[in-house]
């Protein structure tokens, strides 16, 4: 089954390329599951205005910045997959481990503004968030990761199936 060239696109420029088009039509729609679980967080986080939530988020964020996955990575492998028998998350290629960097700045910063009591920075950071990572949830575009290939002029290949 042939992976729309849109989504495959998109997919390919969050570092999620060299997957043939059977695996890629499988992860699709789990390779969201991490950008999702993040947003509804972080908007649990804005809407509480609480910085714990926040910066709760951005140290579990962090973490995927340093391994090749990110923590939320390891709900899917370990639990999801099996209940949807689909293959592994990849690893985390440059452009990922680049949103993850802006994320947890993000998040620091929200929840610091909440900390401060500049409620209303807090709110624009914490929606403009929300929408980035929505638009990453909702249509596999990801708002960093363009930046990243911008930048760097490059798309590379994250290790496929790299963890069980």
């Amino acid at each position: 089954m042939p992976v729309n060239p849109t989504v495959r696109s998109r997919l390919e420029a969050q570092g999620f390329s060299g997957l043939d088009d059977k695996t890629l039509a499988e992860l699709a729609p789990w390779i969201r599951w991490t950008y999702t679980l993040g947003t509804l967080i972080t908007l649990i986080g804005v809407a509480l205005m609480s910085p714990v939530v926040l910066w709760s988020l951005a140290a579990i964020t962090s973490v995927g910045i340093v391994l090749p996955f990110h923590p939320f990575d390891l709900l899917y492998n370990y639990g999801m997959r099996y209940l949807t028998h689909t293959p592994p998350m990849p690893n985390s290629g440059p452009q990922r481990h680049f949103v993850f960097v802006v994320a947890t700045v993000w998040l620091v910063a929200t929840g610091w503004a909440f900390y401060a009591g500049a409620t209303i920075v807090g709110i624009v950071l914490g929606v403009l968030l929300i929408l980035v990572g929505g638009l990453a949830s909702t249509t596999n575009f990801c708002i960093p990761s363009f930046i990243y290939n911008t930048v760097a002029r490059r798309r590379t290949k994250p290790t496929v199936q790299g963890r069980v």
